[in-house]
């Protein structure tokens, strides 16, 4: 009988632990090519595609999810503002929210506002407000979070409200706490120029001064779209360039509602060419950021005549719906008899803008009109 001769127990032993070892790097290695950090699968949007072709059509239900995250001002507010009373937070009371939802509910309109509009694109639901996340479901959270407050600024501006890179801080710490955002975010970030509103009343020198506070308001921009793709791992970065200011109630009532205000219209202009700037430099290939151009449409309509066909949509352009008595007062405004000190028009769809700063549902709906296909097309490539 042949007698095989056996390993020394050394060899044997570094074998078994060899193969113990090959074991466990086979099982770790699609895990680890799977998941990164925070658990979400690594490769992003094209990971996540891979893995859903290997997996076929029966297990579409695990694709990954989109997500909208949204940062901003009151263009964009759908109920973060809390209600401190009808005077400093006009949109928890009548007349707001009369076309949308029928009650005031925390939007800065008589309806729906940019963020239902770009959700809409999407396909999607409107986010759920910040203020609300305690109140909404699993599923709800899932699909992202509207942190955008009315008031707010790039930087401070005075009203107490979370600015920008708040806001950004408060969806990190979300995310880091509880371990979501494995779908395909997308951010929303809106700036509709309280950096300059509050830059020309602090400083006492109107317009000119908001001009010159245009460098430091975009070069702080810049930085927070930065850190929403490199440090929040945003898949996709919306951001509004800015409407023309001039043509806001704000300007055009003391012009009698006659025409808009030529430098408070240049500064909106200097701001969007400064925005083009940084966005090219962040983002040379136009994978990342997209310039949702709000300003074209609004100008199109506000700074036309009255027989032009884009904006014959609208019984009024440059004179709001919900109008104040006083230059100082405010939409919503009431004496201490209950009296209103406003007036209001029949039909909020027939004007532009709903008080003196906000535009109506109906305005935001044909402004929406204009880059709906822009913005699908993007976030689906």
């Amino acid at each position: 009988m042949e007698h095989r001769r056996s390993r020394p127990p050394s060899v044997a032993a570094a074998g078994a632990l060899l193969c113990l070892a090959m074991l466990l790097v086979g099982a770790l290695l699609p895990a680890a090519s799977a998941a990164s950090a925070d658990g979400c699968p690594a490769g992003g949007e094209r990971a996540s595609k891979q893995q859903g072709r290997s997996r076929g059509r029966h297990h579409r239900k695990h694709e990954v999810a989109e997500e909208l995250w949204v940062f901003g001002d009151s263009y964009a507010d759908t109920g973060n503002l809390g209600n401190l009373g009808r005077e400093l937070t006009h949109a928890w009371y009548d007349p707001y929210g009369k076309t949308f939802p029928r009650r005031p509910a925390g939007r800065f309109s008589d309806g729906r506002v940019l963020t239902d509009f770009v959700a809409s694109a999407l396909g999607m639901r409107t986010p759920v407000a910040y203020k609300a996340r305690r109140r909404a479901s699993r599923e709800t959270l899932a699909r992202g979070m509207n942190f955008a407050v009315g008031g707010a600024g790039v930087l401070d501006t005075g009203n107490f409200q979370r600015n920008i890179s708040a806001q950004i801080d408060l969806f990190q710490a979300m995310h880091h706490s509880q371990q979501r955002g494995c779908g395909k975010r997308t951010a929303l970030v809106v700036v509709s120029g309280n950096d300059y509103a509050y830059a020309a009343a602090d400083k006492d020198n109107g317009t000119s001064a908001a001009i010159a506070y245009i460098p430091t308001v975009v070069r702080e921009l810049r930085e927070q779209l930065r850190r929403l793709r490199d440090e929040a791992g945003m898949r996709r970065v919306v951001v509004t360039n800015l409407h023309p200011m001039g043509c806001t109630p704000t300007f055009t009532r003391l012009l009698n509602y006659t025409g808009c205000d030529p430098l408070a219209n240049a500064g909106a202009a200097q701001h969007n060419t400064a925005l083009r700037s940084i966005l090219g430099a962040l983002d040379p290939n136009n994978r990342t950021f997209l310039l949702l151009d709000v300003h074209t449409p609004f100008a199109d309509i506000l700074l036309n005549d009255d027989d032009n066909k884009s904006s014959s949509r609208f019984a009024s352009t440059l004179r709001p719906c919900c109008e104040s008595f006083r230059a100082d007062g405010y939409c919503g405004e009431e004496n201490e008899n209950g009296t209103r000190q406003y007036t209001l028009c029949d039909d909020p769809g027939r004007y532009f803008y709903w008080d003196d700063v906000h535009p109506t549902q109906a305005a935001w709906a044909a402004v929406a009109g204009t880059f709906r296909v822009a913005v699908k097309s993007f976030l689906s490539v």
